[in-house]
């Protein structure tokens, strides 16, 4: 593996982002959407493997106290390898003295608490669908 890490979204193929979110079974838009998400977004980091894309992350933040995490995605193959950790730790040290939230994917916690992340006993979402978030598991 030879791993590079790019913290901007010059030159960022957004069909790759939406056929890795696709492949991971995560939400997923238009390449459009995902080009102005990651855009607006305070943190971006994407890795590539040579100048494959293999995975990305992305930190919303008001860059001095709270950050929420979203679309840490990987392809399959490079997980387990330390990819989400790589892209996980480019994130925080990037914003060091925030708080971080995310909402993991059902069976994935455990990478999180891993890496020092607890479960949130008091946490709420309001999404725009509901009912499939409730079918994924994520609110009650």
């Amino acid at each position: 593996m030879s791993l590079r890490v790019q913290d901007n979204c010059l030159n960022v193929n957004w069909n790759d982002v939406v056929k890795i979110l696709k492949t991971v079974g995560m939400s997923y838009s238009d390449n459009e959407t995902h080009r102005i998400s990651f855009e607006n977004s305070h943190t971006v980091i994407f890795v590539f493997d040579n100048d494959t894309l293999i995975g990305f992350g992305r930190a919303i933040s008001d860059g001095i106290r709270q950050a929420a995490i979203y679309d840490l995605a990987i392809i399959p193959e490079y997980q387990g390898k330390g990819v989400g950790r790589l892209i996980l730790n480019n994130i925080t040290k990037r914003l060091p003295n925030c708080n971080f939230i995310l909402y993991a994917a059902k069976g994935k916690e455990p990478f999180y608490e891993k890496l020092g992340f607890g479960h949130l006993k008091t946490g709420m979402g309001l999404f725009i669908d509901m009912e499939r978030m409730r079918n994924k598991g994520l609110i009650e």
